[in-house]
């Protein structure tokens, strides 16, 4: 693969909001889609001009959150672990997302049936650990069968608030030791794990965090983020890293925002595993 970051992103040609399976989508309050192509091309050409390569998956008639590519699978190394999503409105984006994986050689796999399991919104890596956000959308049985598949530690984690139902939501590994999180969305066990197991963890504001301020977008020491953020984004430059805000209303609408938008191709920032070259025929 390419040394540059890359990405997959799916246009919002028919995004909208046509359904209700989160606190904030509201079919009477709806979408504009002239500011939604807006802030979805800002996205694309902001990661352009941080060097990444952004590859676009055809957005589809009648799968409106499509274009939340990071919802359709987790990626490790060659390995493409499909998401099997709880609400049948969203299932009919499996076969579209796990095509684009195969065409691109990626090793698609399934979870066993009855597992419920929704991509890297609810699982991200920071440094050799998986976390697992699960309740709302995913099982913490899938986090584990991935880890045993992976051959890497899984640390479900359980999400309290329904306004903050993945883990991407309210979670962002930033480098191999720091993130940002909201408190608030994990309980007490939670957020004494992620305290214990991570060096450098910067608490996003209740009033904050209601703006996705934690479903950031990280390029090497750049981040993007949703605008609504400026008490994040001063702690965020006074830690080192540059701070790119960015409109996201018409996708915090559907409960989703930078991080939401996009998937990785080519490992997380904060993912050890992205550091260290594949063995050919190995999963790990």
């Amino acid at each position: 693969m390419s040394s540059a970051p890359q990405f997959l992103m799916c246009p919002p040609d028919h995004y909208g909001i046509e359904y209700e399976i989160n606190p904030w989508m509201n079919r009477a309050v709806g979408t504009d889609p002239t500011r939604a192509q807006q802030q979805w091309w800002a996205l694309h050409d902001a990661l352009h001009a941080l060097g990444a390569r952004v590859e676009r998956l055809a957005p589809v008639p009648g799968l409106p959150d499509l274009v939340f590519t990071a919802n359709a699978g987790l990626i490790h190394h060659r390995i493409f672990v499909s998401s099997q999503f709880r609400h049948g409105v969203r299932q009919g984006e499996t076969p579209h997302f796990d095509r684009w994986a195969h065409d691109h050689g990626f090793q698609v796999v399934t979870l066993p049936a009855g597992h419920y399991f929704e991509g890297a919104g609810d699982a991200l890596f920071l440094g050799e650990t998986l976390y697992g956000g699960y309740r709302f959308r995913s099982d913490a049985k899938s986090h584990l069968w991935i880890g045993h598949l992976l051959n890497v530690e899984a640390l479900p984690l359980e999400l309290v608030d329904p306004r903050f139902y993945h883990l991407d939501t309210c979670f962002c590994p930033i480098d191999l030791e720091t993130a940002i999180y909201y408190p608030g969305a994990f309980d007490e066990y939670g957020r004494s794990v992620l305290k214990d197991r991570i060096p450098h963890l910067i608490a996003v504001s209740a009033d904050e965090a209601v703006s996705f301020s934690c479903n950031a977008v990280v390029v090497g020491r750049t981040i993007l983020l949703n605008d609504g953020a400026p008490k994040l984004a001063q702690a965020l430059q006074a830690s080192g890293y540059a701070v790119e805000p960015l409109p996201f209303s018409e996708f915090i609408k559907a409960g989703g925002s930078a991080k939401c938008l996009t998937l990785r191709l080519d490992g997380e920032e904060a993912a050890a595993w992205r550091l260290v070259p594949e063995v050919a025929g190995s999963a790990a």
